[in-house]
């Protein structure tokens, strides 16, 4: 039995996997003679293809790897089907905290309580818990105080590729 194509075997471990794989990784997973190069053209025809068929899903790279995602034009399709995800239910306060961590980080809780006005050292727990912000490490000053930055899964649940992709602050501001 001959070896299967490069295209089918990037598009079976991007099936397989429910998380962003790395490209590097694929390659490695391809055989000894896939190069990155040789992925990325591979996934380049894929998407093509995906395209070309109107199929409903498509290759992104986000947090540093490549999945296999569903077109967001089919979301409100997928809505009906499945339950939203609790990781991505989030409140007020939790978003309010998580964008100030990922436009600021590294930052400290003190940082992050003035910005918000209130105390958020519960939300900071929160979101440690769920894997979307850890300890980036500590203040020089005086007190030598935590400070938080982001995570690949805060990365991967936003659909970024990384922290460079969120919008400039001043777009966020309300006309």
């Amino acid at each position: 039995m001959s070896e299967p194509p490069l295209k089918t075997i990037v598009e079976a471990i991007l099936f397989a996997s429910d998380e962003p794989v790395p490209v590097d990784r694929v390659a490695d997973a391809a055989g000894d003679e896939v190069s990155v190069d040789m992925v990325r053209q591979a996934v380049h025809e894929l998407i093509e293809e995906y395209d070309a068929a109107g199929r409903a899903f498509t290759v992104e790279e986000i947090a540093g790897g490549l999945q296999l995602l569903t077109r967001p034009e089919y979301n409100k399709f997928l809505k009906k089907v499945l339950r939203a995800r609790s990781e991505a239910r989030f409140t007020q306060a939790a978003l309010e905290t998580l964008a100030i961590i990922a436009y600021k980080q590294p930052i400290s809780r003190a940082e992050i309580e003035d910005i918000r006005g209130v105390a958020c050292g519960d939300m900071i727990r929160t979101l440690l818990e769920k894997g979307l912000v850890r300890v980036a490490g500590r203040s020089e000053r005086l007190g030598r105080a935590l400070l938080y930055g982001t995570t690949k899964k805060f990365l991967q649940v936003f659909g970024l590729a990384s922290v460079k992709d969120l919008p400039e602050s001043k777009q966020l501001v309300e006309p």
